[in-house]
């Protein structure tokens, strides 16, 4: 016999073995599977009922306790949005205060029949105060006369002949000034529009 012919044959008995070891190792995976299924199949019916119906039961538990906890997250959403809508010009109105307490106090002051010019300076400073209030709360007014006129930001009261060409289709006059609040027109400036 020749060397090639004895490693052939080596080679095939070395494969034989490994394929017979592999072959074992099924067939004892094969039988542990089968005692496990065969242990699972010699609980009894009753207990095995017995087990499904304790873990149904512990699935409706979960299922109710999270149903509840949603029910209770939707009711405190709402009642958190009702607030916010109830008291979200809390803060502002807050703010406010102090320049109706400025202009009670100007009041007075005319009632008393104080000095006009103190009057005028001091209504002065309470129209600064509030428009500083106004600027802390993002509102600007429209700037418009002279500009051209924008339907985005202007509303148009009257048309008026232009007092000279370049002066068509801008704002002659405003008649009540405009405000924005952030990017977002607050109110449109009411304007008189030269044709």
């Amino acid at each position: 016999m020749s060397k090639k012919n004895k490693k052939n044959q080596n080679d095939e008995a070395a494969a034989a073995q490994q394929e017979e070891l592999v072959n074992n190792e099924k067939l004892k995976n094969e039988q542990q599977a089968a005692k496990q299924d065969g242990e699972q199949d010699e609980m009894s019916p009753e207990a095995r009922i017995s087990e499904l119906e304790a873990q149904v039961e512990h699935e409706k538990k979960e299922y109710l306790f999270l149903m509840a906890e949603l029910d209770n997250f939707r009711k405190r959403t709402i009642k958190e949005k009702a607030d916010l809508i109830k008291n979200g010009a809390e803060g502002a109105l807050r703010d406010l205060l102090p320049v109706v307490d400025d202009l009670e106090r100007a009041l007075d002051a005319i009632n008393k029949g104080g000095d006009l010019d103190s009057l005028k300076e001091g209504v002065g400073l309470i129209y600064n105060k509030f428009v500083k209030y106004l600027e802390s709360q993002h509102v600007k007014p429209i700037d418009s006369t002279g500009k051209d006129f924008d339907t985005d930001l202007h509303e148009a009261v009257t048309m008026f002949p232009a007092p000279d060409p370049s002066m068509k289709g801008k704002v002659i006059d405003t008649t009540i000034k405009g405000y924005m609040i952030n990017d977002k027109v607050l109110r449109h400036a009411k304007v008189v529009v030269g044709n």
